[in-house]
């Protein structure tokens, strides 16, 4: 991120290789768009991608639907409308939920969810920003990132 790729970008670059990994045979992909205009990250992904796409909700030309493109769905809150979104979701939230079980385990400290409104996740920044545990494990170009600095730099300059 700090090459100024946002994170949006970094999902579509990734979903688009897991895309292109796919078997030739897939006929439909749907996505959960981490972008609020999900046609947007639709049409990201489709750049980024070797195979042929149709992206719903943008107008295609004639040439564009010949030899049957695969219809890519990218929609905000996907999960809520697709099963099988919503399966994959499931699916990631348990792997990020053991992942960062493991991270605690590693660095001995209690990281929470690791979401920026979870408490004790903010506390753990807090607490070990400056020791070096988190090294290569924090997101440094993050919202809650400026927001915990701002507080220290507040807190040092009204004591």
């Amino acid at each position: 991120m700090q090459k100024g790729i946002s994170l949006n970008e970094l999902e579509a670059v990734h979903f688009a290789r897991l895309f292109d990994s796919m078997s030739s045979d897939v006929k439909s992909f749907y996505i959960d768009s981490p972008d609020v205009i999900a046609e947007k990250f639709g049409v990201r992904l489709k750049l980024l991608s070797s195979k042929r796409t149709r992206v719903v909700g943008i107008k295609s030309s004639r040439e564009e639907l010949k030899d049957k493109p695969i219809k890519l769905v990218a929609e905000h809150k996907a999960d809520v409308r697709y099963p099988v979104v919503s399966a994959a979701s499931i699916i990631a939230k348990v792997t990020r939920d053991e992942e960062i079980r493991k991270l605690e385990k590693k660095l001995k400290i209690r990281i929470g969810s690791g979401y920026p409104s979870d408490f004790t996740t903010i506390d753990a920044v807090r607490k070990h920003l400056n020791t070096g545990k988190f090294d290569g494990n924090l997101r440094l170009h993050w919202k809650t990132m400026e927001n915990i600095k701002q507080t220290k730099i507040t807190n040092f300059f009204s004591n």
